[in-house]
């Protein structure tokens, strides 16, 4: 992880030197501007004035200031909010008479029924929208010389990151199902519904999309990005994963206490890895399959079997 050195938000300035007529080189501005001449962008028009150019460095470095405030906005537009609003959500939802699992909390709903070219349109618009805050990371990673390959988000080791997130995806999927029909038993978990779209042909396409802007939100947001500026910030590893476990667990509240507090584990265990691989990209793979299991295999199974909840 790069850290912050010392913060200083200007730019080095460097003289601009300009040829004489007849050769040979003098300052900018040592003569006098010709009749119906002006001076050249970035030269000062008076005598003896010395013009410079400003030259961005490769890297822009940042205040601390700058970072925390950065920090909070992409999490203000992006999870943070969502934690927020699960909140609201959990809030609403054990103040209302009945016990939790006699509750649902609808992932993938339909956003206009009964009209399918313009739900598929809604929900297109969705899955793009949301990633909008990942554009944004990539954007303020650029302007200090990095991109999200510094993240580990990025195409250079497929087959590792595959091979990786799979193995996470399967120990992971597996006691979490079990994790989640027992605190919904327990009535500490509403009963969760992955997806409730209508039986048209795009139906299983915008799951699996879905489920990928989910698991590159996150991961990019909440692992990567959010522990590279808390390094920066001098923030000590724990606190770091303290932080990430426990937004993760907050935007997944919606769901209860049983989301929350499966979800921080969970989130524990990508920082962990991340910290030991260095890349989101297997988390990312992991994540995708886990909510592609959950999507479709609860549209496959939903009303079949008899140990999988329906609302």
């Amino acid at each position: 992880m790069a850290e912050a050195g010392p913060l200083d938000d200007s730019f080095p300035q460097k003289p601009v030197r300009e040829e004489k007529p007849g050769g040979g080189e003098k300052p900018a501005g040592g003569e006098k501007p010709g009749r119906g001449e002006r001076p050249g962008r970035g030269e000062s028009a008076g005598r003896g004035a010395k013009a410079v150019r400003e030259e961005p460095v490769a890297g822009e470095r940042l205040s601390r200031r700058s970072l925390r405030d950065e920090t909070l906005l992409v999490l203000a537009l992006s999870l943070g909010a969502s934690g927020v609003s699960a909140l609201i959500s959990f809030i609403g939802s054990v103040t209302r008479p009945g016990g939790l699992k006699d509750q649902a909390a609808t992932l993938n709903a339909s956003a206009a029924p009964g009209r399918p070219w313009l739900d598929l349109a809604w929900q297109l618009f969705g899955i793009t929208t949301a990633l909008v805050p990942v554009a944004l990371v990539a954007h303020f990673l650029l302007r200090e010389g990095r991109s999200l390959r510094t993240l580990g988000f990025d195409r250079g080791r497929p087959w590792p990151d595959l091979g990786r997130g799979a193995v996470v995806a399967a120990i992971i999927g597996s006691t979490g199902i079990a994790f989640y029909l027992a605190a919904r038993g327990l009535g500490f978990n509403l009963t969760v519904v992955p997806e409730a779209l209508p039986e048209v042909w795009w139906k299983y396409p915008v799951l699996i999309l879905s489920a990928v802007q989910n698991s590159v939100l996150e991961e990019v947001i909440v692992v990567g990005y959010l522990l590279r500026r808390l390094d920066q910030l001098g923030w000590s590893p724990g606190a770091s994963l303290a932080a990430s476990s426990v937004l993760r667990g907050s935007y997944h509240l919606y769901q209860g206490i049983g989301g929350f507090i499966g979800n921080m584990v969970m989130g524990v265990v990508f920082v962990y890895l991340y910290r030991r691989w260095g890349r989101v990209g297997p988390l990312v793979v992991a994540h995708s399959l886990l909510d592609i299991g959950a999507f479709v295999g609860y549209a496959l199974l939903a009303g079949k079997v008899d140990w999988l909840p329906t609302a």
